[in-house]
C-alpha cells in the first residue's frame, strides 16, 4: 500500500463539520444540528452523502477525504462511519479513471495509519484494504505488510474466528493473483486457528472446507512434496471421515509408494478424473517421491538402476532421466555411476519421519558403528606393527653398536658415553 497521508487540519470540528457539509451538497440539513451541537448527528449525515467525494475533481480528491477520515476520527464511535467511508473507497472513483487506485489506495492507508496501534478497529480497515487488493489484483502491494500480521493481532487482542477470517481472505487474494506458495501459506496458518480440542469446531463445515481446500490445494502442486504439516492438523484428520477418499490420497502422497497410488486409482475408477485432477501430473510426482522413499530405506546407500526402474515403474533407459528430475526438485542428492549402473545416495528427505524411519536409523547408526570399531580395529593393529618394527630397528642398531664396543643408554647420559667412547677412540688413534 502507499505510504500514510498525514493531514493537516486547522479550525474547530464545528467549522469543518460545517465546511464538508456545504462541500457534500448537505449543509442546510447540517446547519442546524451543528448549532445545537449535535455532533454525531451531524457527522451521520455528512458520512451518508460521502460517496459524492468520489466524483470531485482529482486535484481535491485527497484533501477532501483527509477533512472527512479527520472528522470521523473525532467522533465518540468512529466504528459507525469507517465502513461507509471505505466502502466507498471500493467503488469506481469517476473522476478519476486512471489514478483512481492510487487515490483509493492512499485514501485507505490514511485511515488505517492515523488509528493507533493498538485500535482493534484497524482490524476492520486492514479487511477492507485487503478486499480493495483483491478487487483491483494488486496482491504484491498487499505483500510487504503481512509480516506483520501476528503483531498486529496480538495489538489488536484478535481472537481467532477473526485471524481465521483475515487469512482466509488474504488466502484468497495471493490464490487469485496466482500466488500459490501465499496461498497455501495462509490457508495453513488459518487452519491452525482452529482448536483441536474443539471436536465441534474441528468437524465444522467451516473447518472441513477449508481442510478439503488445503488438500486440493497441495497434492497436485509440483512444488510441494512435504504434507506432514498439513497432515498434522486436526480438521485435516477429520477427513478421514468428512472426505475418506481425499483423506486416503492424502495419506498416500504424505508416505505412501507409487504402487499405493495406481492401486488407489484403480479402487476409485474414475474419481481422478471427477475431481479434475491431472493423473499424469500426480503421477509424475508420485514417481518422484517413490524415488525419495527408495533412497531413504536404502542401507548401504547404492541403488541399482535396476531397483529404480522397477520401484518407478519405467523403463531402464529412463532411470537417468528420472534421477535427474530428483535431484532438481530436491528431495535427493547423489551421483550416477554409469559404469557400475548404480545411483550413489548422499543425502536424502525423509517424507515422514515416524517408527519405521528411527529403526532405519537406528540401523544405520549401527552399521556406522561397526564401520569405527573395524577403523579402529586396523588403525591399532597399525600402530602396533609400527612400534614392533622400531622395537626391532633399534634392536638390530643396538647390536651393531655392541659388537662395535659402543653402550648406548638413554637420555643425556648414553650420549655422554656415546661421546667418551667416540673420545677414547680417536685417543687410541692418535
Amino acid at each position: 500500500m502507499a505510504a500514510p497521508q498525514l493531514i493537516f487540519v486547522d479550525g474547530s470540528f464545528v467549522e469543518l463539520a460545517q465546511e464538508m457539509a456545504d462541500y457534500v451538497q448537505v449543509g442546510e440539513q447540517v446547519k442546524p444540528l451543528l448549532e445545537k451541537e449535535q455532533r454525531e448527528e451531524a457527522l451521520q449525515i455528512i458520512v451518508k452523502a460521502s460517496i459524492f467525494l468520489n466524483s470531485v475533481p482529482e486535484k481535491e480528491f485527497t484533501s477532501a477525504y483527509n477533512l472527512l477520515i479527520h472528522l470521523v476520527l473525532q467522533s465518540k464511535d468512529p466504528k459507525k462511519y469507517l465502513p461507509v467511508v471505505c466502502g466507498n473507497l471500493l467503488k469506481p472513483i469517476t473522476s478519476s479513471p486512471t489514478h483512481g487506485f492510487t487515490l483509493a489506495s492512499n485514501a485507505l492507508s490514511t485511515v488505517f495509519n492515523l488509528l493507533d496501534k493498538s485500535n482493534p478497529l484497524r482490524y476492520n480497515v486492514l479487511m477492507q484494504i485487503i478486499r480493495f487488493i483483491r478487487q483491483h489484483g494488486q496482491f504484491e502491494l498487499l505483500k510487504p505488510r503481512l509480516k506483520n500480521l501476528d503483531l498486529w493481532f496480538e495489538e489488536w487482542e484478535t481472537d481467532e474466528e477473526d485471524q481465521r477470517k483475515l487469512y482466509v481472505d488474504v488466502s484468497d487474494a495471493a490464490g487469485e493473483a496466482g500466488d500459490e506458495e501465499e496461498s497455501y501459506r495462509f490457508l495453513l496458518k488459518a487452519l491452525g486457528t482452529i482448536d483441536r480440542d474443539d471436536q465441534d469446531e474441528v468437524t465444522s463445515e467451516e473447518a472441513q472446507k477449508l481442510s478439503l481446500k488445503a488438500a486440493r490445494m497441495a497434492i497436485p502442486s509440483p512444488a510441494r512434496f512435504d504434507f506432514q504439516d498439513l497432515r498434522a492438523l486436526p480438521s485435516v484428520q477429520a477427513l478421514n471421515d468428512s472426505h475418506p477418499i481425499y483423506a486416503q490420497l492424502l495419506d498416500i502422497f504424505t508416505e505412501q509408494d507409487l504402487e499405493d497410488y495406481n492401486d488407489f486409482r484403480e479402487e476409485h475408477e474414475g474419481w481422478i478424473e471427477k475431481e479434475k485432477l491431472d493423473h499424469e501430473k500426480l503421477q509424475r510426482k508420485m514417481r518422484l517421491l517413490t524415488f525419495a522413499s527408495l533412497a531413504a530405506s536404502t542401507p548401504n546407500r547404492e541403488i541399482p538402476y535396476q531397483n529404480i526402474a522397477h520401484a518407478l515403474q519405467i523403463p531402464s533407459e529412463e532411470v537417468e532421466m528420472w534421477t535427474i528430475d530428483v535431484i532438481r526438485a530436491k528431495l535427493v542428492e547423489g551421483r550416477l555411476s554409469q559404469k557400475q549402473k548404480v545411483f550413489l545416495v548422499h543425502r536424502t528427505t525423509y517424507r515422514v519421519f515416524g517408527e519405521k524411519q528411527w529403526r532405519e536409523l537406528g540401523t544405520r547408526v549401527d552399521q556406522f558403528k561397526n564401520v569405527l570399531d573395524r577403523l579402529i580395529t586396523v588403525v591399532r593393529k597399525s600402530q602396533a606393527d609400527v612400534d614392533a618394527q622400531k622395537e626391532r630397528e633399534q634392536q638390530e642398531i643396538d647390536r651393531k653398536l655392541a659388537s662395535a664396543g659402543i653402550s648406548i643408554g638413554t637420555g643425556g647420559e648414553g650420549r655422554r658415553r656415546l661421546q667418551l667412547t667416540q673420545k677414547q677412540r680417536n685417543d687410541d688413534d692418535d
